[in-house]
């Protein structure tokens, strides 16, 4: 019968139980040939390994794209930062706290990062249909995932803006004026 196939259950190591299901199957018919043993993990990996490359691919993506945000947000946070030094160092002359400074360069930054997070979750949210079937256990619009991933985007763009803001903090005023 072509396509016959034998599942055995074992509480061995199943892939030295090959030569014992030869013989067994030898003893009930010599002429019925045995081939293609494989293992259930071999099977299951095999069934689903498209969809495993798949994920890990989009787990790189993402997790490059999350790399080429936090480059870009603290890129132009420490762009702003330095444009504005002579602005900052009036700030610091004039009596600002550098507390004050820090939360003024992180408030600019937070602002832009809380717009861009919102513009991504829109987009995301519109393009969930292509990924319905790359999803197993969850909807394609699940709020919990939503959710973390915008926290998680929210952490790291916080970090992105408070290093430029640190930055920042440390203008020393006199140097600051001195180059117009």
């Amino acid at each position: 019968m072509p396509g016959l196939a034998v599942v055995v259950r074992t509480t061995a190591n199943p892939d030295s139980q090959s030569a014992v299901m030869r013989a067994n199957v030898a003893s009930i018919d010599p002429e019925l040939p045995v081939f293609n043993i494989r293992t259930m993990d071999t099977l299951v990996a095999e069934a689903s390994g498209q969809q495993r490359f798949q994920t890990v691919l989009l787990a790189v993506f993402s997790g490059v794209s999350l790399l080429l945000a936090a480059v870009g947000i603290y890129g132009l946070m420490s762009f702003l930062v330095r444009q504005r030094t002579h602005e900052i160092g009036i700030r610091i002359a004039l009596g600002a706290k550098r507390s004050q400074v820090l939360k003024l360069v992180v408030k600019k930054g937070m602002f832009l990062s809380f717009w861009g997070i919102l513009a991504g979750v829109a987009g995301a949210w519109a393009l969930t249909r292509l990924m319905t079937s790359m999803l197993f256990g969850v909807t394609p619009t699940d709020l919990v995932t939503f959710a973390a991933v915008c926290v998680g985007l929210f952490f790291v763009a916080l970090l992105a803006c408070y290093i430029p803001a640190r930055r920042a903090t440390k203008v020393n005023p006199i140097i600051a004026l001195r180059y117009e």
